[in-house]
């Protein structure tokens, strides 16, 4: 009987099963059942770098806890669906990924109108949801009394605090005008901006709304346009947020534009044509050195797992993948503190952490029961598009 077979899959998470034969040893190696967590997300069309984004975050992170002999001596496997950024398709998605894959944790994507609807359901079903780019303040704080929504990412009127604190320092910004898309995630960030403005007591010029189907939005920048805006912000995906940009320069008017992170989701840059830099948005975490520390660590993890990253380019947006790994591992850390897979167990296995150090920042108790958000108002930077790569504002 093959005894370095046995200790090689018991340290990699395997149970035995032993077969003896007269004549000779037989030695059959079973996989333990996995810990399945689910993904939904925008993998498909014009955000579907987003959700490439947090797959390969995922996945990194995945095969440096499996690597390390799992969870509860249990491998963990990602299983994922395409919402297309629509919410009943999104909603359709998390059901099935409870219900018939049975995951333990549900990892939400991009579209805050997507979270949104999940919320409700992973509330009632009691299943720990972890977001990990979509940034509406209502999908941590959904006023539910068992709450089981988590994030690993921004938070709207955090965002919109820093975004007016921006337009000050930078721009010396009096008359700001806004541009937000007409969904949940616009409304969240009209709140958010108001009421950022009103605490430093400047006003706005005006409120435009945008589609994402809108091919041209002159008419609406026009109007901010005649009321003396002198700053811009923005909030928007790829798609809208481009249709502004171009806007823009057809109107030859240089204002400046301060953006919430939709532009990072995809391909922006090519979109926008050649005036993308002008656009300053807010992220978590740019690969900037990707030759030392964890940055640099991960970084050369990508480009083993997916060979097409070849530079920074090749892993924008990198908000997506830092936010995923950083959450995998804080949801593997839940887990093993809750010391078993039940949902109301894991979300006090969240409470529990005391510090990781992860790919954005060093957490420290990232959550307790009234704080369900791990990211902070001093974990932001600006970034702008060079060359079709995201890259920090000098």
């Amino acid at each position: 009987m093959n005894l370095s077979i046995i200790n090689k899959a018991l340290k990699k998470g395997f149970y035995i099963s032993i077969y003896s034969v007269f004549t000779m040893g037989a030695v059959t190696v079973q996989a333990v059942e996995p810990i399945k967590v689910g993904l939904v997300a925008a993998l498909s069309g014009q955000s579907a770098k987003s959700g490439e984004a947090i797959t390969r975050g995922l996945t990194i992170a995945i095969d440096e806890i499996n690597e390390a002999g799992g969870v509860l001596g249990r491998p963990i496997e990602l299983v994922r669906r395409d919402d297309e950024s629509n919410p009943s398709k999104g909603l359709l998605a998390s059901r099935e990924l409870i219900q018939r894959e049975k995951v333990s944790v549900l990892f939400g994507g991009l579209d805050t109108p997507v979270s949104l609807a999940i919320v409700p359901v992973i509330n009632q079903l009691k299943i720990p949801f972890m977001g990990v780019w979509a940034a509406g303040t209502p999908i941590t704080k959904n006023g539910a009394k068992d709450n089981y929504a988590f994030r690993v990412s921004a938070v709207d009127e955090v965002v919109d605090e820093a975004l007016v604190q921006y337009g000050v320092d930078k721009y010396a910004m009096k008359k700001p005008g806004m541009i937000l898309i007409n969904n949940p995630w616009g409304e969240s960030n009209e709140k958010g901006l108001k009421q950022a403005l009103s605490s430093r007591g400047i006003e706005y010029t005006g409120i435009e709304r945008i589609e994402s189907s809108d091919l041209d939005v002159i008419p609406q920048l026009s109007r901010l346009k005649e009321k003396g805006t002198d700053t811009l912000f923005m909030v928007a995906n790829v798609a809208p947020s481009a249709q502004v940009v171009k806007s823009l320069a057809r109107m030859d008017w240089d204002v400046p534009v301060v953006s919430h992170w939709g532009p990072a989701g995809g391909r922006f840059g090519e979109l926008a044509g050649p005036t993308a830099d002008r656009v300053h948005f807010i992220q978590t975490f740019t690969f900037t050195d990707t030759q030392s520390g964890k940055s640099g660590e991960i970084f050369k993890k990508l480009q083993v797992k997916f060979p097409e990253i070849k530079s920074i380019a090749d892993v924008t947006p990198a908000v997506g993948i830092a936010n995923a790994y950083d959450a995998m591992h804080l949801t593997a850390l839940a887990i093993e503190k809750a010391g078993s897979t039940k949902g109301k167990d894991i979300r006090n296995g969240y409470y529990a952490i005391g510090e990781y150090d992860g790919l954005i920042k060093n957490y420290n108790k990232p959550f307790d029961k009234y704080q369900h958000d791990a990211i902070g108002a001093n974990d932001y930077l600006f970034t702008h598009f060079v060359d079709n790569q995201i890259v920090p504002v000098k």
